[in-house]
C-alpha cells in the first residue's frame, strides 16, 4: 500500500503520495500548472518544459519529479511563472496562432488553452516557417510540420502504446520534425493508421482528414483565400488575447452543429469505445477518451476510420421482396404482412420445430435476447443460435468443463499485468489491435515474456521471445506434453490443486501417452523446446493463455481449448490478477449473443433449456409455454433444410453465405428453404437468396449495449437517425413478433435489459444507470452492482466451488487425398473485417488492401513459377477460389494462407467442408487441404507500395528526449533563470 508524506505547495501543507510526481499531486490537490506535452496516457515527454516549477529551490520538470517527505514546491513566484512563459515562447516558434479559422478550435487545443491560462499576449520570438510541405499522403490523416511544436505525444503514442514504432522526431536536423520510418512520406511508411497521433496531437498538426473544411465555420475556405486572411488576423489583432477572446466564441458556436456521441466499436471483439463527432450525417473523427475501460486512447484503422460504410449509397433503405428472380422495393406493412402469413403458416403446417432463428455478433445484447425470445416465446422453438457457433463455441466448452464460465477469465489490463503470454492460434496483431499493444507493450517496457504457438509468422510471431510452428491440429498434444513435464518434474501448484481443484488423479493418469518423444513426433516441436516452455510456464509468477480461432477450428477444438485450460489450472493460474484463460472473441457483440440466450441449448445466462425450474421462470414471466429439448444449432439447421425437416429460417445481421463452411452446400440450403428472411444493411450474399430482406440500423443509429471479450457491459447511444426506412433490429424483431400476435411493448432497449436481467442471475444488477457513459460492468454482476473483473478470486461456479481437471484425447486432423497437397490456412487481415462487408466500403482502407490475396511462400513459389499477381485456382474436394498471389516468408513450404476477406471467387468457404468440432459442431474451417493450378503467370502484385507490410519501422524508447537537450539551440529555462538569479545576486 502506497505511504502518505507530507510537503508543502506555495508554504501550505499538504498530503502526498510516496512515488507520485510533482504533477500528479498538484493536479490532485487542483493547483494549476502549465502542461502541453504531459498526457495521462503517455506520462512525461520532458519536452515541452512549460511544466517547470521549484522544488527545494531547485527549477525542475513537474511531470518527471519524484515527491521525497518534506518536500517545498514552488509553482506562483515570479520567476517560475517567466521559466515557465520562456518555455512556452519556444513553443510559439514552432506554432501559428490563427484559431478561429482551424478546424482543430474545438476547446481541445492545448497550445490555444495554455496561451490563454498563462495570460501570454506576445511572444519573445516571433513564429518561423519551417522548410517543409504538409504531408497529405496518407487517406485519414495529414502532418502540417508548420503546426507541430515537437511536443512529441505522437512519437510516445506510437513507439510505446501502439508499438509499431513508425514514428520519431529527428532532433538532429537544423529545423527538427517528426519522420515516418527512416523519413518516409506517411502512405509509404509502416504506419498502420491506427489514428493515436492524431488522437494524443495537441494541436493541430496531426489531423483526421475528415475534419479539414468542416469543423469550423471560416475552415471550408479555399486555401489562396484563407492564407491572406490568418496573415490580416495577425496584423489586426493586437495580441494573443483578442485572438483567443474571438476564437472561443467561434469554438462554442462549433457546438451547436458539431454532435459527439459515445458508442462502441463495431468491429472486432475487443470492445473499443470513444467519441465520434458527426456534422449532419458526416462521421468527422473518432476521439478516443483516456476513460475508456478497455482501451483508453488507442483505435486501429477500423474503429478509428472504418465508419463510411454507413453513410454508403450501398445501404438498405427499405424492405424487399423477392418476385422471381429478382427484388422489388415494398413498404414495411406489406412486408409485415408477408412474414405474418408464412411464418403463421409454416408453423400451422409443419410445427415450430420446421422454423429457425439466427441471431447476430454484430447486434446489441438486446437484439439478441429479442431474437431468442420470439424463437422460444412466440414461435415455441428452441431452433436459434448466432455465430460464434463458427469461431468460440469450443472455447466456451472448454472452458465450461474446467472452470465454469465460458469467458475471459480477467480483463485486458490483466493481460498486460502477467509475467508470460502464451498466445496459441491467434493473429492477435490483425485480429484483435488494440488488445495486441498492450502485450506489445507489456514486453517492450515491462519485460513480459511472450510466446507465440501459430503456423504463420505474424507479427506477433515476430516479436515473440519463441515462437514455434506446430503442425496443423496438433496443440493439445504439445499442451498436454507440457503439462504432463510440469506434473513430472513437481512444478505444479499442489496447494492450489489441493484446495481448489477436482479430478487431479484421474487426469494426471490420462495424461501418460503425451509423453515428450510422442509430442515431438506429432507436433514437430523439439523436445528441448517443450522442456523450455514447461519450465518457463511452470517458473513464471503469472500466466495467461491467448487463443482464437486457430485452436477453436479444428475436428478437436473444445479438446484443446479444454487442455489449456487444464495448464493453467496444473500451474494454479486462475482466480488471481494477471493470469487465466482468454478465448479472444472475434466480433464486437459475439459474446453477447451468446451471453444473452441465442443458443440452442441455453437461456440468458447459460441457464440451461432442459431444466426445469428455469423454463418454469421463463414460462411465468412471458406467459407461454417453452419446448424442454435443445433446438437445432447452425450446422445442424442447414442438414435439416436438406433433410427437408427445416422449412423457414429468419436471420439477421450475419452473413451465413459466406462465413459457414462447404458454401455451395449452404447456398444449396437456402434455396430448399420455402421462406427465408435475412435482416442487414446491406444486400449480402446470402440476402441474395431470401425471399424478403428487411433494412436494419449499424450501431451508430441505435442505442443498446455489447458485451465485449472480457466480459464487459458497455453502452452506445444513437448518433445518427436511421437512414430511408431502415430501423434497429429490436424494433423489427417486435414488430414481427407483434404481427404473430405477441403484444410486446418495448419502447426503449433499457426495457429489454431490465427484462433479462430480472431473469438471468449473471446479469442482476445490469442497468442502463449504471452503464452511464463510460461507465461498465463485467459479468457476473450481482444484483447491487458489484462486477466480477477478476473470477474465481474465492470459488469457481460449481457445487462445491472447485474447478475441473478434465482428460482429452487427441482428435487426429482431417487427411486428404495426395493430389491436394497444400494446407490452406486461414484467418484474418489488419485492415478488413471479416468478409469485408464494412470495410470493402471504405476508400481508404480499400487503397491499402484493395482484394484477397493467397500468401505463399518462397519455396513453393520457386517450385510452382509463382510470383507477386500470379492467378491460381486453388480447389479442394467442396469447391475451388480463383485468387492472386503474394510471395511472402510468413508462410513457409507447402503452407498457405488465405485471409477471409472476400465475397467473391476467393472466398475461403468455397474450400472448407461440413466437417466439424466434434462437441460443438464448430466447422473445421482449419483443416483445409487443396491443389493449385496457374491460371495466370504474371500479374501486378495484390498488395499496394502504400501498405504497411512494406515500411520499415524505426524503434525507439520513446522521443528520445535526450537528443533535443544536446541541441546548442537548447536551454533548460531553470538554468537561464538561475544564471539571471547569480548575476543579480
Amino acid at each position: 500500500m502506497s505511504k502518505h508524506i507530507s510537503i508543502q505547495v506555495n508554504d501550505q501543507l499538504i498530503q502526498a503520495t510516496e512515488g507520485q510526481t510533482v504533477l500528479e499531486c498538484l493536479q490532485a490537490n487542483e493547483v494549476e500548472v502549465p502542461t502541453v506535452c504531459y498526457h495521462p496516457s503517455l506520462g512525461a515527454i520532458e519536452t515541452c518544459d512549460t511544466c517547470i516549477i521549484q522544488v527545494n529551490g531547485e527549477y525542475v520538470r513537474s511531470c518527471s519529479t519524484t515527491l521525497q517527505s518534506g518536500d517545498r514546491v514552488q509553482t506562483e513566484t515570479t520567476d517560475v511563472k517567466k521559466a515557465q512563459a520562456m518555455a512556452m515562447d519556444k513553443i510559439l516558434v514552432n506554432h501559428e496562432l490563427y484559431c478561429t479559422v482551424c478546424d482543430f478550435n474545438n476547446g481541445g487545443c492545448e497550445v490555444h488553452n495554455t496561451v490563454k491560462e498563462m495570460k501570454i499576449n506576445h511572444q519573445s520570438v516571433p513564429f518561423t516557417e519551417k522548410p517543409y510541405e504538409i504531408d497529405r499522403s496518407n487517406p485519414f490523416y495529414r502532418y502540417d510540420p508548420d503546426q507541430c511544436i515537437l511536443c512529441g505525444r505522437c512519437v510516445e503514442a506510437c513507439q510505446n502504446v501502439q508499438v509499431t514504432e513508425t514514428l520519431s522526431i529527428d532532433w538532429e536536423r537544423e529545423k527538427p520534425r517528426v519522420i515516418w520510418d527512416k523519413d518516409s512520406p506517411i502512405n509509404e511508411s509502416s504506419c498502420v493508421s491506427c489514428g493515436h497521433c492524431s488522437t494524443v496531437c495537441p494541436c493541430n498538426a496531426m489531423m483526421e482528414t475528415g475534419m479539414e473544411g468542416e469543423a469550423g465555420f471560416l475552415t471550408a475556405i479555399a486555401k489562396n483565400t484563407l492564407r491572406p486572411m490568418i496573415e490580416t488576423t495577425k496584423n489586426v489583432e493586437t495580441g494573443y488575447g483578442s485572438i483567443l477572446a474571438i476564437s472561443d466564441m467561434e469554438s462554442a458556436m462549433r457546438d451547436e452543429h458539431i454532435k459527439k456521441t459515445k458508442t462502441v466499436c463495431t468491429y472486432c471483439g475487443v470492445g473499443c469505445s470513444f467519441d465520434v463527432w458527426t456534422k449532419d450525417r458526416k462521421i468527422l473523427k473518432v476521439e478516443p477518451q483516456v476513460e475508456a475501460p478497455a482501451n483508453g486512447i488507442s483505435t486501429c484503422i477500423k474503429g478509428k476510420f472504418g465508419w463510411d460504410f454507413v453513410n454508403s449509397e450501398e445501404r438498405l433503405t427499405k424492405p424487399l421482396i423477392r418476385e422471381g428472380d429478382h427484388f422489388r422495393e415494398a413498404e414495411w406493412e406489406e412486408a409485415l404482412e408477408l412474414i405474418q402469413s408464412k411464418m403463421t403458416h409454416i408453423k400451422e403446417e409443419h410445427g415450430a420445430e420446421s422454423m429457425a432463428f439466427i441471431s447476430s455478433s454484430k447486434c446489441t445484447n438486446e437484439e439478441s435476447y429479442l431474437m431468442q425470445k420470439l424463437a422460444r416465446g412466440v414461435i415455441g422453438t428452441n431452433n436459434i443460435d448466432n455465430c460464434s457457433r463458427y469461431c468460440q463455441t469450443p472455447a466456451t466448452m472448454g472452458l465450461f468443463r474446467t472452470v465454469g464460465y465460458g469467458g475471459d477469465s480477467g480483463s485486458i489490463t490483466d493481460i498486460e499485468q502477467s509475467d508470460l503470454v502464451l498466445a496459441i492460434g491467434t493473429n492477435t496483431a490483425e485480429s484483435h489491435p488494440v488488445l495486441a499493444t498492450r502485450v506489445k507493450r507489456s514486453q517492450k517496457l515491462k519485460g513480459q515474456t511472450l510466446f507465440v504457438a501459430d503456423l504463420r509468422k505474424h507479427e506477433m510471431a515476430e516479436r515473440a521471445d519463441l515462437f514455434v510452428q506446430p503442425a496443423p491440429g496438433s496443440d493439445l498434444v504439445w499442451l498436454s506434453a507440457i503439462t504432463k513435464y510440469i506434473v513430472d518434474q513437481g512444478w505444479q501448484d499442489q496447494d492450489f490443486l489441493e484446495q481448489r481443484v477436482n479430478q487431479l488423479d484421474e487426469y494426471i493418469s490420462h495424461l501418460e501417452p503425451f509423453t515428450l518423444e510422442y509430442a515431438e513426433k506429432v507436433t514437430g516441436i523439439s523436445q528441448e523446446t517443450l522442456i523450455h516452455m514447461a519450465e518457463k510456464i511452470a517458473k513464471a509468477k503469472t500466466v495467461c493463455i491467448l487463443w482464437a480461432m486457430g485452436v477453436t477450428q479444428h475436428l478437436g477444438g473444445s479438446d484443446t481449448s479444454t487442455a489449456i485450460s487444464n495448464l493453467l489450472l496444473i500451474t494454479g493460474n486462475y482466480g488471481k490478477p494477471g493470469a487465466g484463460s482468454y478465448p479472444l472473441r472475434g466480433h464486437n457483440n459475439v459474446q453477447g449473443a451468446s451471453d444473452f440466450g441465442s443458443m440452442p441449448d441455453r437461456f440468458p445466462g447459460y441457464e440451461k433449456v432442459t431444466d426445469d425450474s428455469v423454463r418454469t421462470k421463463y414460462e411465468k414471466k412471458w406467459g407461454v409455454s417453452i419446448p424442454r429439448e435443445p433446438g437445432l444449432n447452425n450446422h445442424e439447421m442447414i442438414e435439416a433444410v436438406h433433410d427437408g425437416n427445416l422449412k423457414m429460417m429468419y436471420l439477421k445481421g450475419e452473413d451465413m453465405g459466406l462465413v459457414d463452411s462447404n458454401l455451395n452446400y449452404v447456398h444449396s440450403a437456402f434455396e430448399k428453404l420455402d421462406f427465408f428472411i435475412v435482416q442487414d444493411i446491406f444486400l449480402s450474399k446470402t440476402a441474395q437468396f431470401a425471399d424478403v430482406v428487411l433494412p436494419a440500423s449499424p450501431s451508430l443509429e441505435k442505442e443498446g449495449t455489447f458485451t465485449n471479450t472480457e466480459r464487459r457491459f458497455q453502452r452506445l447511444y444513437q448518433a445518427l437517425e436511421p437512414m430511408g426506412d431502415s430501423k434497429p433490429d429490436w424494433q423489427i424483431i417486435q414488430h414481427i413478433a407483434n404481427s404473430l400476435g405477441a403484444k410486446w411493448t418495448y419502447s426503449h432497449p433499457s426495457e429489454i435489459m431490465e427484462e433479462a436481467a430480472s431473469l438471468a442471475p449473471l446479469f442482476a444488477g445490469v442497468n442502463y444507470d449504471r452503464l452511464e457513459g463510460y461507465n461498465s460492468l463485467q459479468w457476473p454482476v450481482a444484483a447491487d452492482g458489484t462486477d466480477q473483473p477478476v473470477l474465481f478470486l474465492d470459488e469457481f461456479p460449481f457445487p462445491d466451488g472447485k474447478a475441473k481437471l478434465f482428460p482429452v484425447d487427441w482428435t487426429e486432423p482431417l487427411s486428404y487425398d495426395e493430389e491436394y497437397d497444400l494446407h490452406v490456412n486461414n484467418g484474418r487481415l489488419l485492415e478488413h473485417f471479416h468478409e469485408g462487408n464494412m470495410t470493402y466500403r471504405s476508400k481508404g482502407i480499400t487503397s491499402k488492401t484493395p482484394n484477397v490475396f493467397l500468401e505463399v511462400s518462397p519455396e513453393l513459389a520457386e517450385e510452382r513459377g509463382l510470383s507477386d499477381g500470379t492467378l491460381v485456382r486453388l480447389t479442394s474436394p467442396y469447391g475451388h477460389v480463383k485468387v492472386e498471389c503474394l510471395v511472402t516468408d510468413r508462410v513457409k513450404g507447402k503452407e498457405v494462407y488465405l485471409p477471409l476477406n472476400d465475397s467473391g471467387e476467393g472466398a475461403i468457404n468455397y474450400l472448407t467442408s461440413s466437417h466439424a468440432d466434434k462437441d460443438t459442431d464448430t466447422p473445421a474451417y482449419k483443416e483445409v487441404s487443396a491443389k493449385l493450378e496457374v491460371l495466370r503467370e504474371k500479374g501486378e502484385s495484390p498488395l499496394p507500395r502504400i501498405n504497411h507490410r512494406y515500411g520499415n519501422p524505426n524503434p525507439q524508447r520513446g522521443v528520445e528526449v535526450e537528443r533535443k537537450w544536446k541541441r546548442k539551440d537548447y536551454t533548460f529555462p531553470g538554468d537561464v533563470m538561475k544564471k539571471e538569479s547569480n548575476q543579480h545576486g
